[in-house]
C-alpha cells in the first residue's frame, strides 16, 4: 500500500448468515482526507467503519489502514485509530473532565503529557466552560463533542466517525464540522459515515453506499455529474396532490417532494416539463413556477437507485 494512503480496502466482505452487510468494497483514502461514507440505514457504513477500526473481522476480502492489515496487525496500528460510534460509550454521572481522564487512563496516555492534552481538548471542542458538569446534562450536541475529545485524546492519525451528529440540531451540527475541518490542518484523515446527504458536500470525496454496496465514489462535484438527464425543480399549487398525480406519469422514483417543491428527474427535461405542465393543468393544478436545477448530492442518489 502506497505511503500517502492512509486507508484501502480490497474487496471487503462481511456476512451475518445469508445477509451481505457489506459485499466486494474496494476503495482508497489517502492521508489527510476528509472521505464521506454515504447511504441509509442498512446501508454497511457502520459494518465497514468496524472492520476498519478492528472491531469486527471481515468475512473476505481485505482492510487496510496505515499498511497494517486490520486482520492479522490489528493491535499494532489501534492506537494510530480513534473511532467515535454512534452510541459513544460516555459515562453520565461522571463530569465532562472525569470522562476524559477515564479515556485518557484506556489509551495509556503519560501523566506528565495527560493535563496538557485534555485542556487542550477541552479548549478545542470549547468544554472548558463545562468541565465540571456531569454528562448526563448535557445537551446532544455538547455530548457529540465531548465524545469526539475523548475519540482525540491520544491523538490518533485516523478518526472513524459513525453518524456523529444523527439527532443533534443544526447549530451543533456546524459548530462539529468546524472541528473536524481544523483536524484537517493538523494532518489527520477522517472517514465520517453519515446519512445527511448535505454534509457530504462538505468531504473532499465521497462514497455512496446502498445494501451494502459501493455505487460511486469521487468528490461532491464530480458526482453530481453523473446524473443523467437533468432535475427539474416545480413549483405548484398543492404539491403532495402533484407529487401523487405525476409519479403516475413519470418511471417510478422519478418525482420526489423536496420541502414544498418538487423535483422530477428526467432524460429529457424539456420534454418532461411539457408533459408535467400538461398533467397538472388536466387535474385543475396550478404550475407555479418551473427550473432546471443543479443536481444535488441526493438527487444523484436517488438518480442512481432509480
Amino acid at each position: 500500500m502506497a505511503q500517502t494512503e492512509a486507508i484501502r480496502t480490497k474487496g471487503l466482505q462481511k456476512r451475518f448468515g445469508a445477509v451481505a452487510a457489506v459485499e466486494g468494497l474496494s476503495l482508497a483514502v489517502p492521508s489527510g482526507e476528509l472521505f464521506g461514507l454515504v447511504g441509509s440505514d442498512g446501508a454497511g457504513k457502520t459494518t465497514t467503519l468496524r472492520m476498519l477500526a478492528g472491531i469486527m473481522e471481515p468475512s473476505g476480502g481485505e482492510a487496510f489502514v496505515m499498511g497494517r492489515n486490520m486482520a492479522s496487525q490489528a493491535e499494532s496500528v489501534r492506537g494510530e485509530i480513534g473511532y467515535m460510534s454512534q452510541r459513544f460509550g460516555l459515562y453520565p454521572d461522571l463530569t465532562v473532565l472525569e470522562n476524559l481522564r477515564f479515556y485518557a487512563d484506556i489509551q495509556m496516555i503519560p501523566r506528565r503529557e495527560r493535563s496538557a492534552r485534555i485542556e487542550e481538548l477541552l479548549a478545542f471542542s470549547k468544554l472548558a466552560p463545562f468541565k465540571q458538569r456531569w454528562a448526563g446534562k448535557l445537551s446532544g450536541g455538547m455530548k457529540q463533542k465531548l465524545g469526539l475529545a475523548c475519540a482525540l485524546v491520544h491523538k490518533p492519525r485516523v478518526l472513524l466517525l459513525d453518524e456523529p451528529t444523527n439527532g443533534v440540531d443544526p447549530v451543533s451540527r456546524r459548530d462539529f464540522w468546524r472541528i473536524l475541518h481544523a483536524l484537517l490542518t493538523q494532518g489527520v484523515t477522517i472517514v465520517v459515515a453519515t446519512a445527511y446527504l448535505d454534509e457530504a458536500e462538505r468531504c473532499g470525496r465521497v462514497g455512496l453506499m446502498h445494501k451494502g454496496k459501493l455505487l460511486a465514489c469521487d468528490t461532491p462535484r464530480a458526482l453530481k455529474g453523473l446524473v443523467k438527464g437533468g432535475v427539474l425543480e416545480l413549483t405548484a399549487a398543492e404539491p403532495r396532490r402533484a407529487v401523487r398525480l405525476l409519479s403516475g406519469v413519470f418511471p417510478s422514483g422519478s418525482v420526489v417532494l423536496f420541502g414544498e417543491k418538487l423535483h422530477l428527474y428526467a432524460p429529457h427535461p424539456e420534454k418532461a416539463q411539457e408533459t408535467a405542465a400538461q398533467k397538472l393543468k388536466e387535474a385543475g393544478l396550478e404550475l407555479v413556477q418551473v427550473r432546471q436545477a443543479e443536481p444535488s448530492l441526493e438527487d444523484l442518489f436517488v438518480s442512481l437507485l432509480r
